[in-house]
């Protein structure tokens, strides 16, 4: 019987293998996963979205139930000012510009949507302060979509392992080529399987290598 080395079997592996390897891990060790960031409604949901761009979930998590004690839906935040929400959520990053984009969002949703926030990706981007993964984020936890947000952690996951190629230089091409492979009842758990991942195992600056249930499958794996 002829024996392999780790980095001889990565090799011979090819992508569809190491997508099977990587999502049967998930499945069994977080079979039931969801957002970190703590919410009441779908409204405070996209509000704790928008703000946890280049912050923290924890952070958003002290600065959100204050916020959302005073204005907790989007009639109430369409009446007050920008500098009325920056008061809750100074402590973010770019707080002014995310308190001009809360306003008009909930302004937004007032006018065009009667308060609620739609599910279609078209008028979800269309909303003050709504990106692409902040859209697919809302799709998938609050509509069940199988959709891909893509952030840094989810990015700089897929490369590390090789779920994507180099080619995939944008968070959107990242985004497709994840979908592609990726069994749809699984995407919207997987979006979290990876960003969590990112945070906690596979870190930006140094990744937890002897602790990572997935080394196996890895590309980049430090023995």
């Amino acid at each position: 019987m002829a024996f392999y080395s780790r980095q001889e079997r990565l090799l011979t592996m090819t992508r569809k293998e190491r997508y099977e390897q990587v999502l049967a891990y998930f499945r069994k060790e977080m079979p039931e996963v969801q957002t970190e960031l703590e919410f009441g409604s779908i409204f405070q949901l996209l509000v704790a979205v928008v703000l946890s761009a280049q912050c923290t979930d924890k952070r958003i998590n002290q600065v959100t139930p204050e916020l959302f004690r005073h204005l907790p839906d989007a009639k109430s935040m369409a009446a007050v000012e920008p500098e009325d929400v920056l008061e809750y959520i100074k402590s973010v990053s770019y707080p002014n510009a995310k308190a001009e984009h809360l306003v008009k969002m909930a302004r937004m949703l007032v006018e065009k949507h009667g308060g609620e926030v739609p599910s279609d990706m078209n008028q979800l981007l269309d909303l003050p302060g709504v990106g692409r993964k902040t859209a697919n984020v809302i799709q998938s936890v609050a509509f069940g979509k199988s959709t891909m947000a893509v952030d840094t952690h989810v990015f700089r996951v897929s490369h590390r392992i090789g779920l994507v190629s180099d080619k995939a230089d944008t968070p959107y091409k990242v985004e497709q080529e994840l979908v592609k492979h990726i069994p749809a009842d699984d995407i919207p758990r997987a979006h979290h399987w990876l960003l969590l991942h990112g945070r906690y195992v596979c870190t930006a600056r140094k990744p937890h290598c002897e602790k990572c249930g997935i080394k196996a499958a890895c590309k980049s794996a430090v023995d």
